[in-house]
């Protein structure tokens, strides 16, 4: 996949703004942008200049001066792609930035596919291929979480725990292989007790990654909070004070939400993504039915489970609403619930002392007493969400796996080391342990890129934005 091409693309997003920056990259990208740069200072050549330098000149075309820019140098291998790269900062018009462009193409540049710049620094070792893969995660980060483990891991801190791993383990491969060659003789070159110890570290230190995914991934992609309860109990105006702004339509007509809304609030750094439900109730309107039926598809979608009652309706038939909880608990068994009686301003002192009596003989339930109206309740209810999310791992900058292609890996090499401990617990034959470990070093690999094919590479690189 190695290309000599010189490549270009715009590097900053699409779109008129005070500035716009073009990159180069390439064997002739210092030449390339050299053509059409005329530096203030008289005959200065960007092929004479020293990596990492910016210069201030004009983009020319024959005799016409497109615009006036400032142009950073870095050569190789001293550059993210570990080629020659130019960057041209210039004003930020849609049309000074496509005329830079097309001259450049005209010069004998091409544009750049999705990714391909920190394609180009993989295949240059300048990157190994998960620290890639955070790169676009560190783009699309939208919170302080997503982005603290994004930086994390382009740093190389999974990736060096998994090459840690796989060198050890190679180490005793290449050992078990060469027994093999002196099968006849019976020796051992590999000791078995450091290999049963490094294959017992090997599996705690898998199950830890494997487990962090389940927190990795809710952080990257937001935390699903699905709001339920029956129709009017204020579920939209709880969203609205969450958010702070009237997202949702909030009426007294029962019924009123039909579709589900859903909008994010970063809590701490961690990102919750609320879903206002439609009513939970029987109904003969068609439209609302629908929305109901999309009220129990987004409960198995989400990872917690917000349950809002009417307060005032509670202290006339708690019972009712007892069966109610117990059916949510009954039917999502594995999923937090955080019980809401919202409209607490409307009932008395001595009634809000009997509600907290009776929720609290539920068993395996929080709850948080709610007026969504006139905001009481409403930090209380942030912080017990937080309280779901499991940030330990995150707080103690311990590594957080988000990619579902890398827990895919991961699974399958936990899988292969647990039959090399089986292999060793039974004495197998080096010749059929041999082949597990094989396979348990073809699925670390996976993941940095040591094994790698046009077909994978192509499928990461696709979902990278053009200029990165």
């Amino acid at each position: 996949m190695i290309n000599n091409d010189t490549i270009v693309a715009l590097a900053t997003p699409s779109g008129a703004g005070a500035v716009a920056i073009i990159r180069v990259s390439g064997e002739k990208a210092v030449s390339i942008s050299d053509d059409v740069f005329k530096s203030v200072v008289a005959n200065k050549s960007l092929k004479n200049q020293k990596t990492h330098t910016i210069h201030l000149g004009h983009i020319v075309d024959d005799l016409r001066i497109v615009d006036e820019v400032l142009v950073s140098v870095f050569k190789n291998p001293k550059s993210y792609t570990g080629e020659d790269i130019v960057e041209i900062q210039c004003h930020g018009s849609i049309y000074i930035q496509q005329e830079i462009i097309q001259l450049l193409l005209r010069k004998g540049c091409r544009m750049a596919d999705a990714g391909e710049f920190t394609l180009r620094a993989f295949l240059n070792g300048k990157l190994d291929l998960s620290q890639a893969e955070a790169v676009a995660d560190l783009i699309s980060s939208d919170n302080e979480a997503s982005h603290q483990i994004a930086m994390q891991q382009m740093r190389g801190g999974f990736s060096s725990e998994i090459a840690k791993l796989r060198e050890e383990l190679l180490n005793f491969a290449s050992l078990i292989e060469l027994e093999l060659d002196f099968a006849e003789e019976d020796v051992e070159f590999a000791d078995r007790s450091q290999f049963r110890e490094l294959i017992v570290r090997i599996d705690f230190v898998l199950k830890r990654l494997i487990d962090s995914f389940a927190v990795g991934n809710v952080i990257k992609n937001g935390i699903p909070v699905a709001i339920v309860g029956e129709p009017n109990v204020g579920k939209s105006t709880l969203l609205n004070a969450l958010l702070n702004e009237d997202r949702a339509i909030v009426s007294d007509i029962a019924g009123t939400t039909r579709d589900t809304i859903e909008d994010e609030l970063v809590i701490e750094g961690i990102g919750f993504r609320f879903i206002d439900t439609a009513g939970i109730r029987e109904t003969k309107d068609v439209v609302e039915g629908i929305g109901i039926k999309k009220t129990f598809e987004k409960i198995e979608q989400a990872q917690v489970v917000l349950y809002l009652f009417d307060a005032v309706q509670f202290v006339d038939n708690p019972e009712a609403f007892i069966v109610e909880i117990e059916k949510i608990k009954n039917k999502y068994p594995l999923k937090p619930l955080l019980i809401v009686p919202n409209k607490i301003d409307k009932i008395s002192d001595d009634a809000i002392s009997n509600l907290k009596s009776v929720l609290d003989t539920i068993e395996n339930s929080k709850y948080i007493l709610l007026s969504a109206k006139q905001n009481i309740g409403v930090e209380d209810l942030k912080s017990q969400l937080l309280s779901f999310v499991n940030t330990g791992a995150l707080r103690n900058n311990e590594t957080i796996v988000t990619n579902t292609r890398h827990y895919d890996a991961l699974l399958k090499a936990f899988e292969e080391i647990k039959k090399v401990q089986y292999g060793l617990d039974t004495n197998l034959s080096s010749d059929l342990m041999s082949i597990d470990i094989r396979e348990a070093l073809y699925h670390f690999g996976l993941i940095t890129g040591q094994v790698s094919n046009d077909e994978l590479l192509g499928n990461i690189f696709a979902n990278f934005c053009i200029g990165k």
